[in-house]
């Protein structure tokens, strides 16, 4: 999966696998071969924004809770994405120089904050899973993926080629991720969520180890089954697999939001359910997509930015009301997103094609509320 996409977390990994990895500021990590390698982001956003689970969908309200006004969006969507800022190197790994004060004048240099890194880093971590068809980047303290990737095309997804089979794959946990740190079956079980793809098993057909790969938890989140899993999502997941019959080249991030709602009193507050036994696993409020087309022998990009509430939506509501500016999507996400493609490279998507679902009976596969763990 190459291509004009750069991660949103930066680590810098060594080539002796067999020693820690020194990652400037935040200390030491061992690199673990194989589809899954951990990541240290030198910068991470912990504030999580919310919607409860009932929520008002109107596009006002959505605006408000991403930090936008309802008008003024279209300079707001081609503005420039600032820079990553670079980070100064840590001293963590140095021994504590004592020196004795003179005249009795305090040395501040005897105070080592770092030196608590001698203990263990603590992270945060991200866990990336590299897949055939996508990778996903896990958050431990969510349970959910942070983001998930995937590249598409009119070949991959061509008929002739669909040698998956859905029904020979099941849900299963992902045993790369730490035991205390994993979403597992049994959370979900009787939690009256689905287990939503990220990636779709329907982008993956190409060979069975690609479709099974989509069934990992870590490509997972509590979405409602009926009327937005199972419906509009599912529109929305073809309107996205259509779109290679236009361009040569469709990327596609997809993840959970967590955004505020704002409360009697006037303030705003972030809330969300949790499921699980004990409850770990975070619901997110909303879902994005951030989908780009590439057409060969171009620089330029089409790109649409798409948050959608995580609950019933009516299948006659325009997709274009769920459109939003990608910079909007940056500060709700805290994700830096494209910010290597000049913004004169970036062309609207929904102005080149007509953003819309068209409503078809999918087969609805019961795996919420009701289903046995792993079936």
């Amino acid at each position: 999966m190459s291509g004009w996409f750069s991660f949103p977390t930066m680590c810098y990994l060594g080539s002796n696998k067999n020693t820690p990895v020194y990652i400037p500021r935040l200390g030491c990590h061992e690199y673990k071969e194989g589809k899954f390698f951990f990541l240290f982001p030198l910068t991470f956003s912990h504030t999580y924004y919310n919607f409860p689970h009932n929520q008002d969908m109107s596009s006002k309200l959505l605006f408000n809770s991403l930090g936008l006004g309802t008008v003024g969006t279209a300079l707001f969507f081609w503005g420039k994405s600032s820079a990553t800022p670079q980070e100064p190197v840590s001293n963590s790994n140095l021994p504590v120089q004592y020196s004795k004060p003179s005249n009795g004048v305090f040395d501040p240099s005897i105070v080592n904050p770092q030196g608590f890194f001698k203990f263990g880093f603590p992270g945060p971590i991200h866990d990336l899973g590299n897949r055939s068809e996508f990778v996903s980047c896990y958050d431990r303290a969510t349970r959910n993926p942070t983001w998930v990737v995937e590249h598409i095309t009119k070949e991959s997804i061509a008929k002739e080629n669909q040698n998956g089979d859905r029904k020979r794959s099941v849900f299963k946990e992902d045993e790369a991720i730490p035991v205390k740190f994993r979403n597992k079956l049994r959370d979900y079980f009787r939690s009256g969520y689905d287990r939503g793809h990220q990636a779709p098993a329907a982008d993956a057909k190409f060979n069975q180890l690609a479709m099974d790969e989509t069934f990992f938890l870590t490509n997972m989140c509590p979405q409602v089954g009926d009327g937005f899993n199972r419906d509009y999502w599912s529109h929305f997941e073809d309107f996205a697999r259509r779109l290679t019959n236009k361009y040569d080249d469709v990327r596609i991030m997809t993840g959970p939001l967590y955004l505020p709602k704002k409360g009697e009193d006037g303030k705003y507050r972030v809330t969300y359910e949790v499921i699980g036994s004990p409850p770990n696993i975070a619901v997110p409020t909303h879902f994005f997509k951030l989908i780009v087309g590439e057409t060969k022998g171009s620089d330029k990009i089409s790109c649409a930015a798409f948050v959608m509430p995580n609950d019933v939506i009516d299948n006659n509501t325009p997709l274009t009301s769920f459109q939003i500016p990608i910079d909007a999507l940056e500060r709700s996400s805290g994700l830096d997103l494209l910010h290597k493609v000049p913004y004169y490279n970036k062309n609207d998507l929904c102005k080149e094609v007509k953003c819309e679902i068209i409503v078809r009976e999918f087969p609805k596969q019961v795996n919420n509320v009701l289903a046995l763990p792993g079936k």
